[in-house]
C-alpha cells in the first residue's frame, strides 16, 4: 500500500496566520500554530513568516506521525482578496495593504512545493463542509467574522466563485446605503459595522453618552485597548452598555443574512471566527432578526450555526482546496 500523503494549510488573516498539516483524507490535525500576522511588514515579510511557519509544521507533523518530507504534496493558502485564482495573485486586500502580489508561486518556489490559492472565507466555508457544522449539505454560506468579515459560497456541492473569481464579498454587501465607511472605500458594508474592530468601535462610541460600564475597567481606563472579545466579556458579566452593541451586532448580521437566505436559499449558514464567543447572546437575536426579515420557506429550510472548527477551519479548508485542484 502507498504511503500516506499529506498536505499543508495556510490561513492567512488580517490579524493572525494559522499553519497546520493533514493527511488528505482530512482524519486528523498535525502542527498547527499561530502567530500575528504583522501586515506591517509588507507583503514580503508576511510571506517569509508563512514560509517559515511551513517550515515549523512540517517538522512538527514529522516529529508526531514518523512520516518523511517527501510524504508532503502540497500548500493550500486562503487569503483574503479579492484574488485572481488562476495565476495565484493578491489583486487586493483592504485589510493588509497589498495589491498584485503573486503570493502562490512565492510561497511555492519557497518551500518546493506545488500550492493552491483561494479565498480565506472560502477556505473556512470549505472547511466547515468538509469536516465540520456543514457536514453532509448541498447549499452552504459561510461567514467568516474577525478582522474583517469574509464570505463563502458552496452552491450544489461546490465552492461557487463566480465570473471573475470573487464571488461571497459577503462582509461588502451594503446594509446602510449612506452609513459608517469601510475600508473597501464603499459605505454601509456589513463589515463596517460587525467586523471585530467595527464592534470595538461602536463600544467606544457607545461609552460616550457616559452610561456606567465595565468597559473602562476592562481595559484600565484606556478605551483604544477595547476589543470584540472585551465586549463579548462584559456582555456576559451582565454589563448593559455591552449587551446593546451584542444586540444591535446581532441585528446588524440577521439583515445580512436574511438577504443572503432570500437569494441562495441555503441548507445552513455556517458563522466562524472571534463573534461565536458571545453564544446565545448574538445567535439567539441575530436568529429572530433572520426569522423577521427573510421568507418562511428559506428560514424553515436552513440552519444557523457556529463553526466546529475554531482556529482550524480555513486551514482545513485551504487543504480541501488543493486537494479539489490537485486530485
Amino acid at each position: 500500500m502507498a504511503p500516506a500523503t499529506y498536505l499543508l494549510g495556510v490561513d492567512l488573516g488580517g490579524t493572525n496566520i494559522v499553519v497546520g498539516a493533514m493527511p488528505d483524507d482530512g482524519t486528523a490535525m498535525h502542527g498547527v500554530h499561530s502567530e500575528p500576522t504583522h501586515a506591517e511588514d509588507g507583503a514580503d515579510g508576511v510571506t517569509a513568516r508563512i514560509v517559515r511557519m511551513i517550515e515549523q509544521t512540517i517538522e512538527a507533523t514529522v516529529a508526531e506521525t514518523g512520516i518523511t518530507r517527501a510524504q508532503f504534496r502540497g500548500v493550500g493558502i486562503g487569503a483574503p482578496g479579492p484574488l485572481d485564482l488562476d495565476t495565484g495573485v493578491v489583486l487586493i486586500t483592504p485589510n493588509l495593504g497589498w495589491v498584485n502580489y503573486p503570493l502562490r508561486d512565492r510561497v511555492s518556489a519557497a518551500v518546493g512545493l506545488p500550492a493552491a490559492l483561494d479565498n480565506d472565507a472560502n477556505c473556512a466555508t470549505l472547511g466547515e463542509w468538509w469536516i465540520g457544522a456543514a457536514r453532509g449539505a448541498r447549499h452552504v454560506i459561510g461567514l467568516t467574522i474577525g478582522t474583517g468579515i469574509g464570505g463563502g459560497l458552496i452552491l450544489d456541492g461546490a465552492v461557487y466563485h463566480g465570473a471573475s473569481g470573487i464571488a461571497g464579498e459577503l462582509g461588502h454587501t451594503s446594509i446602510e446605503t449612506n452609513g459608517r465607511r469601510c475600508n473597501c472605500g464603499n459605505y454601509g458594508c456589513l463589515e463596517a459595522y460587525a467586523s471585530g474592530p467595527a464592534i470595538a468601535t461602536r463600544a467606544r462610541e457607545a461609552l460616550g453618552g457616559g452610561e456606567a460600564s465595565l468597559l473602562p475597567a476592562l481595559v484600565d481606563g484606556d478605551l483604544s485597548r477595547i476589543t470584540a472579545q472585551t465586549v463579548y466579556q462584559a456582555a456576559e458579566q451582565g454589563d448593559l452598555v455591552a449587551r446593546q452593541v451584542v444586540r444591535d451586532t446581532a441585528q446588524f448580521l440577521g439583515t445580512g443574512i436574511a438577504n443572503l437566505l432570500n437569494i441562495f436559499n441555503p441548507e445552513v449558514v455556517v458563522i466562524a471566527g472571534g463573534v461565536t464567543q458571545a453564544g446565545a447572546a448574538l445567535f439567539e437575536p441575530l436568529r429572530a432578526e433572520v426569522r423577521r426579515r427573510a421568507f418562511k420557506p428559506a428560514v424553515d429550510a436552513c440552519r444557523i450555526v457556529p463553526g466546529e472548527l475554531p482556529g482550524t477551519a480555513g486551514v482545513a479548508g485551504a487543504i480541501a482546496n488543493f486537494v479539489a485542484r490537485h486530485p
